[in-house]
């Protein structure tokens, strides 16, 4: 049983990144939306626990980094960026949704 965690808050104003990778599990993914895209920077306060998360996809969406002048080169190494099919995507292949809000 595989979970996708979603993370919309930004980890500068709210502890929903830290929660969600304190409870990922191997196999589980990590989708930052709205805010939470800004713990994906490199140099960033967050960029340590995504590297550290062994076994756990991280993505990004890729509309949000946009809306953020945030661009690919700028995320932490690994990261993955995909669009609303990719967020569906994910959803739909793995068992349970998570929310970190």
């Amino acid at each position: 049983m595989s979970t996708l965690h979603t993370v919309n808050k930004s980890p500068y104003e709210r502890s929903s990144a830290a929660t969600a990778f304190a409870h990922v599990l191997e196999g589980d993914a990590v989708l930052m939306i709205e805010d939470g895209v800004l713990a994906a920077r490199k140099g960033g306060a967050f960029a340590k626990q995504l590297t550290a998360a062994k076994g756990v996809e991280v993505y990004a969406l890729g509309p949000d980094l946009e809306a953020r002048g945030i661009k690919a080169g700028d995320l932490v190494e690994g990261v993955k960026v995909v669009g609303y099919d990719g967020f569906v995507d994910l959803a739909a292949t793995h068992t349970r949704v998570c929310s970190w809000l």
